[in-house]
């Protein structure tokens, strides 16, 4: 996860933006497709959806690993500074930027695809048990790829991170956003994948609180090598 080390910050930042739109319009655009495919169908709308937002997320990952760790989360780059990356303010908060940007664009962009109004959703989401679901799963993300990065697995990001979504959309209640770039991008759409602001505000609650525990998780498990003295 050291690419915003090794790459020039222009084009690292634009990766975000790039492949948090992409995944954004990924998880959109299918999820209207699903409606206009499956009318009524509400299990087979969220298969179609969850499938091609876990194939999807996993080639936006291979595609950008090299260039900006394929972060596309803000929660991920917080974490990744947490757990000992050496990355400076100004590289943390121009990812942040752009990955909330990107998700707005990619919204925007699945809506004109599908010739559907840009527009505020009005799909509530929230109960206690939705909350529970995005600290769960953002847990569950955050310690799937630091235990890969910190065991030298770091090849298998791409394929586990879109297992572990595609499988966390059914396990959790919320269907794991795990993600507050996606979450405020998918405000900007009355759709199948549309959250209203209201209820995006509490899982971005949610997914701090499961950011903190997932890194917990990360230093129990998965703790710092020592370098012994000489």
């Amino acid at each position: 996860m050291d690419a915003m080390n090794t790459t020039p910050l222009w084009r690292a930042v634009a990766a975000e933006f790039l492949g948090t739109g992409l995944l954004v319009a990924i998880i959109v655009g299918s999820g209207i497709a699903a409606q206009r495919l499956s009318p009524s169908e509400t299990g087979l709308q969220l298969l179609e959806n969850s499938t091609a937002t876990a194939f999807g997320l996993a080639v936006l990952i291979l595609i950008f690993q090299t260039v900006s760790g394929s972060h596309f989360n803000p929660v991920v780059t917080l974490a990744d500074r947490a757990l000992g990356a050496e990355a400076r303010p100004l590289g943390i908060v121009t990812y942040i930027a752009a990955q909330i940007l990107g998700g707005i664009g990619g919204a925007v962009l699945a809506n004109l695809m599908f010739a559907v109004p840009t527009m505020i959703s009005s799909k509530d989401r929230i109960s206690t048990g939705h909350l529970l679901g995005e600290v769960v799963a953002t847990a569950g993300l955050l310690l799937l790829i630091f235990a890969l990065v910190r065991s030298g697995r770091t090849a298998l990001v791409g394929p586990a991170v879109g297992a572990y979504i595609g499988a966390a959309y059914w396990f959790t209640s919320s269907t794991s956003f795990a993600n507050p770039a996606v979450t405020i991008g998918r405000i900007f759409t009355d759709t199948f994948a549309g959250i209203a602001p209201i209820s995006a505000a509490a899982y971005l609650g949610a997914q701090l609180v499961g950011a903190a525990v997932g890194v917990g998780l990360v230093f129990l498990f998965f703790p710092p090598v020592r370098k012994a003295f000489a």
